[in-house]
């Protein structure tokens, strides 16, 4: 009897071991692929603070919240179906469906460089305090909407940093890196948001420290701000360009077409970059990743002109 039951705590322990080791595996693996989409968080980081500019302060952090629900129904609802079914029994349209996402974020990252060159911002969406609760739902649908494509891309290059995985492995590593990155992104949103509030409060502190620190903050908002979109619109090109130059090599290598002329720039890129980090001391790895990222940037930012030029400049052209 004690025999017996010493057996089954054995068991019992050796399952709980096992269970810890899958935790551990699902952590690290939602750890690489939440890194290989740090590019789109940083993005995603920048783009939904435009969405509360203008709005009375005591509803910004119910619409960030609001906006973050959405995010996670997206990811969890919409997105990780589709994205499984699709690993599961069409791997092969993975590959494409990144690709069209790049060509999005290039599209997005040169059409906010030509707004700014501009002189304006199209993607800016102020809402007036008080202009109502249907102004406010409408604020928060076109949030989601937005934050379904950027959601989209974050997921499936996730995905793509585990498709090794088995079905339910990816599962759960995709809903991990899914809840991570929200709480993540508007996290931090919620805190830029109200940033310049906490400087008021301070401000009007007694002590003259606390004082200066507000009026630190609240000056340093729009600085902030600034340099959080310049960050997001570069992450846009970066991220774009990059998903598009390994895309092409992967296309080619899945068709098994073997011509060369696929993989030229890739080739060309890695090999620079290796070249770098093996002959350049000490700093031979952070030049070889800034020539990748400028390159994969400047792809980006060419690929994005076009869309932009054959989304807007042919249909005026053809006067509709």
């Amino acid at each position: 009897m004690s025999a017996g039951l010493f057996g089954l705590l054995d068991d019992v322990a050796a399952l709980a071991k096992m269970a810890a080791t899958s935790m551990d595996d699902v952590s690290a693996a939602a750890g690489r692929a939440t890194a290989k989409a740090a590019g789109v968080v940083v993005d995603d980081t920048a783009v939904t603070p435009q969405y509360v500019h203008g709005i009375e302060p005591a509803r910004e952090l119910p619409i960030v919240k609001r906006i973050a629900v959405g995010s996670i129904k997206n990811k969890l609802f919409i997105i990780l179906p589709v994205a499984l079914v699709l690993s599961q029994w069409a791997g092969w349209a993975l590959t494409p469906i990144l690709m069209v996402g790049g060509c999005y974020l290039a599209f997005e990252g040169a059409e906010k460089i030509w707004g700014r060159l501009r002189g304006h911002d199209d993607h800016a969406l102020p809402v007036a305090a008080g202009a109502g609760a249907n102004a406010e739902r409408a604020l928060v649908a076109t949030a989601v909407r937005t934050d379904l494509i950027l959601s989209a891309e974050i997921m499936v290059i996730a995905l793509n940093e585990v498709a090794d995985e088995g079905f339910w492995a990816r599962l759960a590593i995709l809903a991990v890196v899914g809840v991570v990155i929200t709480i993540l992104v508007y996290g931090v949103v919620g805190l830029i948001v109200k940033m310049d509030d906490v400087g008021l409060h301070l401000a009007g502190r007694a002590s003259v420290a606390a004082q200066r620190v507000g009026r630190g903050l609240v000056a340093g908002m729009p600085v902030l701000l600034h340099v959080i979109s310049v960050v997001g619109t570069a992450a846009m090109l970066w991220v774009g360009g990059h998903i598009l130059l390994t895309g092409v090599n992967d296309l080619d290598g899945a068709a098994g077409s073997g011509h060369a002329g696929w993989h030229w720039l890739y080739d060309q890129v890695h090999h620079a970059e290796h070249s770098l980090g093996h002959h350049v001391a000490v700093v031979g790895g952070a030049l070889g990743w800034l020539l990748n990222t400028v390159v994969s940037a400047l792809i980006g930012l060419v690929v994005g002109f076009a869309v932009m030029g054959a989304l807007h400049l042919v249909p005026r052209r053809a006067g509709h």
